[in-house]
């Protein structure tokens, strides 16, 4: 069986799994996920194109989706719903597509992911000239992300396909491949593991590599940030301050002022200005508080 993709051969190092104390397998299965790190350090050339070419797309009005299938596909929604609370984005700029649709997020659905026109019809529906569509699928090849991925580069849209074995049809059909090796899967073939793991990280740099391109991010403080929660309003409470800055009862002022928007805020304190003034500092600044303070 040497012709088996890296996601479906036998890890050595975890023979006879089923033998070990508890306290060893839990070492050996959490060890193995260092593989996923190494992966994604080693492609980081590549995602940095990838976040240009997204980044690029997203300041002109087009919108990033992500097409998986299974583990992938529940990545990717993953991401794109982490994006409104914490960059403020609407919900609508990073969506997300899974076969099998928005069941196949909490149940297996039988076949989905072999169903080539489901990705092809996701893709007509939803996606335009000038987006980009990021394709994930560990083994590289699941019919229904590829033919999407296939079909968004035939529509217009910019295209990366991110597997965890070489010379896959999705890498084929992507204008970027990204493959990230994370080698043979500690339990053979659950790719929830090692390659979800290095899935996850790839997502997490891309979109917030992303949206500080977008200068949704100021140092590394996330500006954009939605108080949506008694965490999240004591964390806009703290940038006001840090920012502005501003005492406790200053920075409380200026945020309700400012309608919870914490860019607005520090821009109000920080310049002397009002909420309509602040806002337009912004506006002609593209959004970017370091270019609005300056």
């Amino acid at each position: 069986m040497n012709d088996l993709p890296q996601t479906e051969s036998r890890n050595p190092k975890t023979a006879s799994l089923d033998e070990l104390g508890t306290a060893e397998l839990v070492a050996i299965l959490a060890r193995e996920q260092s593989d996923a790190v190494a992966a994604v350090v080693a492609v980081t050339d590549r995602l940095a194109i990838a976040v240009d070419e997204i980044a690029m797309r997203l300041s002109s009005g087009a919108r990033l989706h992500y097409v998986g299938a299974g583990s992938s596909g529940r990545l990717g929604f993953l991401d794109a719903s982490e994006m409104p609370p914490t960059f403020g984005t609407d919900p609508t700029l990073v969506c997300a597509h899974i076969a099998g649709g928005r069941d196949a997020l909490t149940h297996a659905i039988e076949g989905a992911e072999d169903d080539g026109d489901a990705g092809e019809r996701e893709m007509r529906e939803h996606v335009k000239s000038g987006d980009a569509v990021v394709g994930l699928s560990a083994s590289g090849g699941a019919p229904f992300v590829v033919r999407a991925i296939e079909v968004a580069r035939e529509i217009g849209a910019w295209t990366l396909g991110v597997a965890n074995n070489p010379g896959t049809p999705l890498g084929g059909a992507a204008d970027l491949s990204i493959v990230l090796q994370t080698g043979a899967e500690p339990l053979t073939g659950s790719t929830r593991l090692k390659a979800g793991t290095s899935q996850k990280i790839l997502l997490n740099a891309l979109s917030t590599a992303t949206m500080v391109r977008l200068e949704k991010v100021y140092d590394n403080l996330m500006v954009d940030v939605v108080a949506s929660n008694r965490k999240l309003r004591k964390r806009a409470l703290r940038l006001v301050m840090e920012l502005a800055p501003a005492d406790e009862p200053e920075a409380a002022r200026l945020l309700d002022a400012a309608g919870r928007r914490v860019k607005v805020a520090i821009v109000m304190g920080r310049r002397s200005v009002t909420v309509g003034e602040a806002l337009t500092l912004l506006e002609s600044h593209g959004g970017s508080l370091r270019r609005a303070l300056t």
